[in-house]
């Protein structure tokens, strides 16, 4: 099962606080209690560790995301943020796709609103989406890992994990 299939994702966030991992699982645990069947595409780039979650197994079809790019907040965005309903405008961003919101804290999650923006995303991103007919169902897949990484703490071009 996805959920459970941590190991890669808890190596990508070690060199962050441990407030931020545990914010960063949170989030995860929320998006993975909503969305079962839908596959975690994993990216540890070399400025941030951004996972989301697809109908398939392409970035294309992701509708929601998590991105932990330093130790201040996380960011919980929406691949299409621009292309779904934000009545309360709290989205941030200006460009012709993403959209998120800075997540400093799990009582500051405004968790109910986000559900309503996750299930809109979500029907924008199925409706997208080309040939679900064999796609993997609730997966983790590690997408990429870049080799010189920039975290907190870390002297630029040094690998992670050493």
């Amino acid at each position: 099962m996805a959920k459970e299939d941590n190991t890669d994702l808890l190596l990508f966030l070690r060199p962050f606080t441990p407030r931020i991992q545990e914010l960063t699982l949170w989030l995860r645990d929320f998006v993975w209690d909503l969305y079962p069947e839908s596959n975690e595409l994993i990216y540890d780039n070399y400025n941030a560790v951004a996972f989301g979650w697809s109908p398939s197994h392409t970035l294309g079809d992701t509708f929601c995301s998590i991105a932990v790019p330093h130790d201040k907040y996380v960011h919980f965005g929406f691949y299409w943020g621009a292309k779904i309903a934000d009545p309360k405008k709290m989205l941030l961003g200006n460009g012709s796709q993403y959209r998120y919101i800075k997540v400093e804290n799990k009582e500051d999650f405004p968790a109910g609103y986000i559900t309503e923006l996750i299930a809109d995303a979500y029907r924008f991103s199925v409706n997208k989406a080309k040939n679900l007919a064999n796609v993997p169902r609730g997966t983790t897949i590690v997408k990429s890992i870049s080799p010189v990484k920039k975290r907190p703490g870390m002297v630029v071009g040094r690998k992670s994990g050493k």
